[in-house]
């Protein structure tokens, strides 16, 4: 796996870009609009509780990612306050919030349902937050364009018993496969991207664990350029990039799509290109599709 680094000399294309944090108050979400304020971009952060840095570039909107009224309203306050949207970076997360070895049971014995929170917001939330954002990058502005940054996880590629986190994690990883192909065939100028940071320092989990354990950490800073080089960079789509202790590793491009070509058989038989024939014989009308599908 080759490692790569990033010039902060690529990130200055950034200056007067327009970009929208949810989950921006704090962590990551936090580090990454401290760097784009210093690369002169406008930042709007969506987040329950405000910053705690102030900015002639910046602006807060108070929003609960889980709404889809207030995320619409983050939007339109960015649209509005900047008239265009560059980039986002879908970002707000929580931890796990369900054991699923755990009977849990209601006042009459009843067995209580696992708590939906982190898929709400890791997953459901994340997904509203890339399709505002690439409706205002498509039909609001011109022109058109921009790009989307996910935040996935070192567990959206690996095993991992933090069972309802990795489950949203691995959803992340999947919607960018899903939705990077449509981009592409639809000749649509916006990119799609994905972070999956190892252990971080976002307090998420406590410091004293990391100190403990001597499990190799690394600061939100790391992955903040990351997601600013996912902005700069317009050849970079598609891609998901793993940090671990300060280094970085493109593993998408590099080693989940051929391991999965080669398990298939090859690019011929890969799921995409099956739908690609399908669509191409005709055995399964264009009009069916709910997105745009491989031509």
């Amino acid at each position: 796996m080759q490692e790569f680094t990033i010039d902060h000399a690529a990130l200055s294309t950034l200056d007067k870009q327009v970009i929208v944090i949810t989950g921006g108050s704090s962590g990551i979400g936090l580090a990454t609009a401290e760097l784009l304020l210093a690369l002169g971009s406008y930042v709007v952060i969506g987040d329950l509780r405000s910053p705690p840095i102030t900015h002639t570039n910046l602006s807060f909107v108070q929003t609960d990612v889980t709404s889809w009224t207030s995320q619409l309203n983050l939007f339109k306050h960015a649209f509005e306050r900047h008239s265009r949207i560059d980039h986002a970076f879908a970002n707000a997360g929580v931890t796990s919030n369900a054991n699923y070895l755990e009977s849990r049971y209601d006042a009459d014995g009843g067995l209580l349902e696992p708590s939906q929170k982190t898929f709400e917001v890791n997953l459901r939330a994340m997904i509203n937050t890339c399709y505002i954002a690439m409706h205002y990058m498509r039909m609001q502005q011109d022109p058109p364009g921009g790009s989307v940054v996910c935040t996935a996880s070192a567990s959206s590629f690996q095993r991992f018993g933090v069972t309802d986190y990795a489950t949203a994690k691995h959803g992340v990883l999947g919607f960018m496969r899903g939705v990077y192909p449509n981009l592409v065939t639809s000749n649509l100028s916006i990119r799609i991207n994905a972070v999956a940071p190892s252990w971080t320092l976002t307090g998420m989990v406590p410091q004293a664990m990391f100190d403990h354990t001597g499990v190799e950490s690394q600061g939100p800073e790391v992955v903040a350029k990351n997601v600013a080089l996912f902005m700069a960079d317009r050849e970079r789509n598609g891609q998901l990039v793993y940090s671990v202790g300060g280094r970085y590793y493109e593993v998408e491009e590099q080693i989940l799509i051929p391991a999965g070509l080669e398990i298939v058989g090859g690019p011929e038989k890969s799921d995409e290109e099956v739908v690609k024939k399908m669509y191409r014989s005709g055995a399964v009308a264009e009009s069916e599709a709910a997105e745009p599908r491989p031509a």
